[in-house]
């Protein structure tokens, strides 16, 4: 028996087979993320989008999150990027924010909020003390810090060096225990010379199991959760629009130069 095809019915057929692979291969690629993001998310600590109202007003504020961090942003695009200079105002705790956590604490995590918002907002932003005129003032108030368990911590530092003790030819990345971890949630914005307010986010972020350094703490993944806000709050206001939903940036070399000592631009 002789097959006989019908003019570009075999182009048909080979566009047909790369539309099905395309298919399945674009099909593979979401699963594939939605497995990563399950994944993180299953040891991730949940963080509560706390008001600690020294915002200079709620209003207008859009859900925006990222795969990890929840946030409502509201910015005004014009004005922030008309903006050449900005004050930051030292980060501050909410009364009830975290009662567990010592005034040497606070002062650490606070710190961490401050060094890491000088260094985002250089990007684009001239960073001037406080007694200098400035286009913009950066606030940023702590509302809710739940604390490490330490125990939890510790634990999971001594589960993450048993591949190296006991002989591994290569690096075994150990996930740290899903229990005990902290979260933190911020509010921020940048207001203009008249007090008005140009940009404001609300952040909230739990640690988990997977990027999350266990420091033996109570105050370690507020800590390290402190720059991963500062990140994304410059980011806010350096561009003009919300950091989620968006392929990372590379670092510029003064943000790198800065985060190894370097003096922001």
């Amino acid at each position: 028996m002789r097959l006989e095809f019908l003019p570009g019915a075999a182009a048909d057929a080979q566009s047909t087979g790369r539309a099905s692979r395309d298919g399945q291969l674009n099909r593979s690629s979401s699963l594939t993320g939605a497995a990563v993001a399950m994944l993180l998310l299953s040891g991730c600590a949940s963080a509560p989008m706390t008001r600690g109202g020294s915002l200079a007003s709620y209003d207008n504020l859009t859900q925006s999150d990222g795969l990890l961090a929840k946030s409502l942003v509201r910015v005004n695009k014009d004005d922030v990027l008309a903006a050449k200079t900005i004050h930051i105002v030292p980060a501050t705790f909410s009364q009830g924010a975290s009662p567990t956590l010592s005034q040497e604490q606070r002062k650490l995590v606070a710190n961490a909020i401050d060094r890491s918002l000088c260094v985002g907002l250089s990007e684009r932003l001239q960073v001037v003390a406080l007694d200098q005129p400035a286009d913009l003032t950066a606030y940023a108030r702590v509302t809710q810090a739940a604390p490490t368990d330490e125990v939890a911590a510790g634990a999971s530092k001594v589960v993450g060096i048993l591949p190296t003790a006991l002989g591994a030819g290569v690096p075994v990345p150990v996930p740290r225990l899903p229990v005990g971890l902290g979260s933190l949630t911020v509010e921020a914005e940048v207001r203009d010379p008249a007090s008005r307010q140009q940009a404001a986010m609300i952040w909230a972020r739990g640690a988990n199991s997977f990027t999350s350094s266990p420091m033996v703490s109570s105050a370690g993944d507020a800590y390290e959760l402190a720059s991963s806000f500062s990140d994304d709050f410059s980011k806010l206001v350096v561009t003009g629009s919300t950091p989620f939903g968006k392929p990372p940036d590379l670092p510029s070399f003064d943000k790198i130069g800065a985060s190894f000592g370097g003096k922001p631009k």
